[in-house]
């Protein structure tokens, strides 16, 4: 095998594989990065068997054929390199010969045919979107991904494609975020799929805020995303999720609208006092004004106040600060409306589009 490209093509296809790469030392081969030269260029996969990635970088290729190479050293090395065209040879014992101006790397490989193929998704329901699209909803909903090992199957966003919509959810038994997009779709390409939250992540590094289409493969127990020249294919979990819609409030009793950035502003500085122990921040909404404060008896205490445009009741209800600014911090509105119905009820956090963030109130003693 032997080809040959520019040093800053060459860095920017590992770069979209690296994340990828396993460290499970009972398996060398998955710290590899599968190369395979070919007419079409050059193509670069790794995997952790969960998850995998495969991208396609044009290179001069003399002579095809496959191997595969430490993927962490590899990257080191070529990102190392001081520019220009980057030569390989590998020769039949998958040993690299790279070379770079005055520089020369020797770097050992393992055979090719050790490495695991990627799933193949014939017979497979496809759906296609935008982008950007989808980009944006993955911001406004991803961080709500339950990180705790003991309900798995909240370990991963739902993706469900029925009824002309897209509609993404995830929660963590706390709060729950979830956006609903309009997506033409044919009743036989309709379904209901749980993502992994790995897979979500390299989407979320892979997607681009253009409209070019990205488009989704869903198998039995797989899903593939081609996009940007790069195929992305994960495991799907496995599980029934947790009817959402009961916990969504049926109708508020008062709604408050909130400048975006100064409200997540304040609650962050008053969060600074926030007690370890109940870790809440208290919002205190009366006429024209909202009241934040935090307690802290061994530390000390917080108070902001904010002039806003409410002429509701007197409401008193507390939360978790970092619950209530994760969605702030990645909504693009100038405005969001906060829906409250008492102290002791979700309050649920929405936009002019179809998104909603519910939050589960905390008790509190001061």
């Amino acid at each position: 095998m032997k080809f040959s490209l520019a040093q800053d093509k060459l860095l920017e296809g590992l770069q979209q594989v690296q994340s990828v790469v396993s460290t499970r030392t009972t398996l060398p081969i998955l710290s590899n990065v599968y190369i395979s030269a070919t007419a079409e260029g050059l193509f670069f996969t790794t995997t952790d068997l969960d998850v995998g990635v495969r991208c396609h970088v044009e290179a001069a290729v003399e002579r095809p054929g496959a191997t595969t190479l430490p993927a962490k050293r590899l990257f080191t090395i070529v990102r190392e390199l001081s520019g220009g065209e980057v030569s390989f040879e590998v020769d039949t014992k998958n040993v690299a010969s790279i070379k770079c101006g005055q520089t020369f790397f020797k770097l050992n490989g393992l055979p090719q045919e050790e490495f695991p193929a990627l799933p193949t998704f014939e017979n497979a329901k496809e759906i296609s979107m935008k982008q950007s699209e989808l980009k944006d909803a993955l911001r406004k909903t991803a961080y709500a991904i339950s990180t705790e090992e003991t309900r798995y199957v909240l370990n991963g966003i739902l993706c469900a494609f029925r009824d002309n919509k897209v509609t993404l959810v995830a929660t963590d038994g706390r709060r729950l975020a979830m956006v609903d997009l309009e997506l033409e779709l044919p009743r036989s390409q309709e379904v209901e799929v749980i993502i992994p939250a790995k897979a979500v992540n390299e989407m979320q590094r892979l997607l681009k805020d253009d409209e070019n289409p990205i488009k989704m493969m869903v198998g039995d127990n797989q899903i593939a995303f081609e996009l940007n020249q790069t195929l992305l294919v994960s495991k799907l979990i496995d599980g029934n999720y947790p009817n959402y819609r009961q916990v969504i409030p049926a109708e508020a009793k008062e709604r408050v609208t909130l400048e975006r950035e100064a409200f997540l502003n304040s609650v962050r500085r008053v969060s600074l006092l926030a007690s370890d122990k109940s870790n809440s921040v208290k919002l205190v909404f009366a006429k024209n004004n909202l009241e934040i404060t935090a307690n802290s008896p061994e530390v000390g205490e917080a108070r902001e106040s904010m002039a806003i445009n409410y002429k509701g009741r007197d409401i008193s209800i507390a939360f978790n600060p970092e619950y209530l600014m994760a969605p702030l911090r990645h909504l693009p509105n100038d405005e969001v409306y906060l829906d409250l119905i008492d102290e002791m009820s979700p309050g649920v956090v929405k936009i002019a589009t179809p998104f909603l963030y519910v939050l589960m109130p905390m008790r509190i003693s001061y």
